[in-house]
């Protein structure tokens, strides 16, 4: 048993060794700061099933780490959600297969209401009309999943997770965001205190 487990860490390694590391990760975060930091947009995040759970974790790091962002339940946009959408947001979008109706109809809505709205998009399928359909895809280099159905979305979560991470760090990087700006936004519990040290506060 421990062999197995063994194996399905280095599989996870593997695939997130494997993650395609281009320009357009540049590109993403110079257009995170320009829409969000230079424009005063919001990062709209939205995902379906467990993409979806992987959107909402990643809004509310880049909301503590001074990148405004949200979570848009695709299905919920359908019924009014939508409206939370302004000029000059930027909508951040998760789907494994590229193919997630509820996400593709999403992007047709968005433009609908805001024509010149910008998507990036994080999909293991670089070929779908989704990736095609972005100003920016991140592949994630589409890895087996490591469920040994070959089904429930596992390897696939990890390497959006990383991706997501690499948007959040870099950007942090990029704003110069320091321990007594993450203060100001955790003020609660045990990172609260250690960021207040770092800052001197």
């Amino acid at each position: 048993m421990t062999a197995n487990l063994t194996t399905i860490i280095e599989k996870e390694v593997k695939a997130i060794l494997n993650i395609p590391v281009t320009d357009a990760y540049n590109k993403a975060i110079e257009l995170i700061i320009e829409q969000v930091h230079v424009k005063r947009g919001t990062l709209v995040c939205s995902g379906m099933g467990k993409a979806g759970q992987v959107a909402s974790s990643l809004a509310t790091t880049f909301s503590s780490t001074g990148t405004p962002a949200c979570f848009l339940h695709p299905s919920e946009a359908q019924h009014g959600d939508l409206g939370i959408l302004r000029e000059n947001d930027l909508m951040l979008l998760i789907s494994n297969s590229g193919k997630t109706r509820e996400i593709v109809e999403l992007t047709a809505l968005a433009r609908n209401l805001i024509p010149g709205i910008k998507f990036i998009v994080i999909t293991g399928n670089g070929e779908s009309a989704l990736a095609q359909s972005a100003d920016i895809c991140l592949p994630t280099g589409n890895p087996p999943e490591v469920c040994p159905l070959g089904l429930t979305p596992t390897t696939s979560i990890t390497v959006m997770t990383v991706i997501g991470d690499l948007l959040v760090t870099e950007t942090m990087r990029k704003i110069n965001f320091s321990s007594a700006d993450y203060a100001k936004r955790h003020h609660g519990g045990y990172l609260g205190t250690v960021s207040r040290k770092q800052a001197g506060k």
